[in-house]
């Protein structure tokens, strides 16, 4: 007997006519099958990260054979790897189809990044030329995702904490923008039960409402010819199907069709009107949770862009430049500058893109934070330390086992028997952790208070 009564009332008839969906398949995962833990590899930054069977559309992606103390794992911390669930790694799949054969630099916006999964998937894919603006539009949630795209460790990244329509001012300036839009969230019954309890059609209706308005707002900022991909954690018709033939109706959207594999166990769907091309994810057929995601393409020719007189160089002092490019591998490739008495340093190519973003967003992170000079010492910042462009020949660098790591990583007291003195590097595993400061008689732990780990070892 299937048991219906798990779900909100109406929901699994709201899904009944939904291509690919199995009432009793659909039920069985949601009520029986454990939620899979997978993680993605950081390719910028090779590791020993224990990993099991591929996920079938990212090549980076792992399952793990049971979910680990992600907290008490260093390899963690220092970016390694990012904990994410395997259906959004799709995400990256149609990144790639849509950049085949086009090693053009792009500039991307993932307008709704938080935490930061899909925006470390998409920095995997970029080369230094391209950028990518990552912007969450809740300010309490900016923290976790800067500090997710620091352990990334790379420079080609802004990340800005705006509403949607904050970007029309910025014409044509996006060659992708990926809008992982806020849902009614029903692709996450499984792992989050909770969402159960927020779940009804005139909430689906409303979630429906504001993905357009986001879109609309989103949509000037799109060149002529470029990518939308588009994406929700909902199997609901109205959020989904319904806002691609929004899409190709309002603004004449071309879909694109992304090839699929057919033991990947993914839907391929079209909407009603337009026959626009989409994929869902149902638990049951795939190895993940819920997902819908679709991607299309603005129609027309490339606009020229609006043309802007950008800042001049900051007047900086040349000593003072010289010692901050000492931290840097190739500082040549790189533009610094400061805020404040914070040093940065961002891609040279990304100057002007800064400079405009700067005019018209409110922006929170820019490239590598490196540091404060204090005299001929530089304090350096944590966003260094963990950044893969940090020259490890100017600073001292101290390994670290296991069990010191955690010491060190839960900001505690750290022995280490060394005659070293000053700033150094802590690593584990050759992987950088953070900064402390080597004295006579102690060891000055620098980790940020507010990512140290909190909470008691795990039992084994």
């Amino acid at each position: 007997m299937i048991n219906e009564n798990i779900f909100p009332k109406n929901f699994l008839a709201s899904l009944s006519g939904e291509p690919g969906f199995e009432v009793e398949n659909f039920i069985n995962a949601q009520k029986n099958i454990e939620p899979p833990t997978s993680i993605r590899l950081n390719p910028f930054k090779k590791s020993s990260s224990k990993t099991g069977e591929q996920v079938l559309w990212c090549p980076e992606g792992y399952y793990l054979d049971k979910r680990p103390s992600f907290t008490f794992d260093p390899l963690f911390h220092a970016g390694c790897y990012y904990v994410q669930e395997a259906s959004s790694m799709f995400i990256g799949h149609i990144l790639k189809q849509i950049r085949q054969n086009n090693d053009e630099p792009i500039k991307i916006l993932d307008l709704c990044a938080a935490p930061g999964g899909k925006s470390t998937l998409i920095n995997s894919a970029l080369n230094s030329d391209d950028l990518l603006v990552s912007n969450e539009i809740i300010k309490t949630r900016v923290p976790v995702l800067c500090d997710n795209l620091n352990r990334w460790g790379t420079a080609n990244v802004i990340v800005t904490n705006n509403d949607p329509r904050d970007f029309s001012r910025l014409t044509g300036f996006f060659d992708i923008i990926l809008v992982d839009a806020p849902c009614s969230g029903s692709g996450m019954f499984r792992k989050d039960t909770a969402a159960m309890n927020e779940w009804s059609e005139a909430n689906v209706n409303l979630c429906h409402q504001r993905q357009e308005r986001i879109l609309a707002d989103i949509y000037p900022a799109l060149r002529d010819g470029g990518h939308l991909i588009y994406s929700t954690c909902s199997y609901s018709h109205p959020e989904n199907e319904d806002i691609l033939d929004w899409l190709c109706k309002e603004f004449a959207m071309e879909t694109r069709r992304i090839p699929v594999n057919a033991d990947w166990g993914i839907v391929e769907t079209e909407s009603d009107q337009q026959k626009a091309w989409g994929y869902r994810f149902y638990p049951g057929k795939v190895k993940g949770e819920g997902l819908f995601a679709a991607c299309l393409q603005k129609n027309g020719e490339t606009a020229q862009l609006p043309s802007f007189k950008t800042k001049g160089n900051q007047k900086l002092v040349a000593k003072e430049i010289e010692q901050v490019k000492s931290y840097i591998t190739s500082p040549d490739d790189f533009y610094f500058f400061k805020v404040n008495d914070d040093w940065m340093a961002i891609n040279q190519q990304h100057k002007d893109s800064l400079d405009t973003l700067q005019r018209d967003l409110y922006i929170k992170k820019s490239g590598v934070r490196i540091g404060r000079l204090m005299g001929n010492d530089l304090v350096p910042d944590h966003e260094l330390a963990l950044s893969i462009y940090i020259n490890k020949d100017a600073v001292l660098e101290t390994e670290l086992n296991y069990d010191q790591a955690i010491l060190y990583l839960r900001r505690e007291n750290v022995e280490i028997n060394t005659a070293n003195k000053g700033w150094s590097l802590m690593t584990f595993e050759g992987h950088p952790l953070g900064w402390a400061k080597l004295l006579p008689n102690r060891v000055n732990n620098y980790f940020p208070k507010e990512l140290r780990i909190m909470n008691a070892a795990p039992t084994l």
